[in-house]
């Protein structure tokens, strides 16, 4: 698999994620899972290097693993080792196991950080990988590749939710009924108009309107 195909292939999991308040930046993720993989999707779906850890199951770690070589770097020197790492049913699945591997205070950090760079960074910080050249490899391969797109790209379908968010609470509000106003009440005396309406509770335009019809009525007279 190319990098172009692994990048088309992963990267709107990663906006998505990030769209629903992961912590990663979408560039991070695919980074990391490119230089973890060496751009290629394994039929156990870890990208990242997750190993068993703890071994405590999780919504999207079901137990699978899959024991294979890797290398760490230990005092400087590189040692090749086997592992028992994570094996997922899918993509999406690993990246939210991971999204809940973040969620520890260790990685508070990682969090926290309001760059693509400064996350990378804290990746290493926080003990994710051993390679001392954790980091710049990310920050080189975001480079690379241009995948601060998909930052931006993420950051535009955020915005646009919150603006959705926004017009939905105030269509909310104009349909909501609610006490009579105190310009009405000042203006007609009360809100049910001396007994004349048994539950004195309109939407604000239900109670504009009212008031125009009120002093139509008044002006005929």
């Amino acid at each position: 698999m190319s990098a172009a195909s692994f990048i088309a292939q992963i990267a709107p999991i990663a906006v998505q994620l990030r769209v629903e308040g992961s912590p990663i930046f979408p560039s991070v993720r695919i980074a990391q899972a490119g230089l973890e993989t060496g751009w290629k999707i394994t039929a156990w779906n870890n990208l990242g290097g997750y190993k068993v850890g703890s071994g405590k199951l999780t919504p999207y770690w079901r137990g699978k693993i899959v024991n294979k070589g890797t290398w760490e770097v230990y005092d400087g020197k590189r040692v090749d080792v086997t592992a028992a790492f994570r094996a997922y049913d899918s993509v999406e699945d690993f990246f939210r196991d991971q999204d809940l591997l973040f969620q520890a205070s260790r990685y508070a950090r990682v969090r926290a950080a309001r760059t693509p760079e400064e996350q990378a960074d804290m990746l290493q910080v926080c003990g994710y990988a051993t390679d001392p050249a954790y980091a710049s490899k990310l920050v080189g391969i975001i480079k690379t590749y241009g995948l601060k797109k998909y930052d931006e790209e993420a950051k535009q379908a955020m915005q646009m939710i919150e603006e959705l968010k926004k017009r939905v609470d105030e269509l909310e509000k104009q349909t909501e009924r609610v006490p009579a106003p105190k310009w009405f009440m000042d203006q007609f005396g009360s809100g049910d108009l001396g007994g004349l309406i048994s539950d004195p509770h309109f939407t604000l335009e239900g109670w504009r309107a009212l008031a125009v019809a009120l002093r139509a009525q008044k002006a005929q007279k």
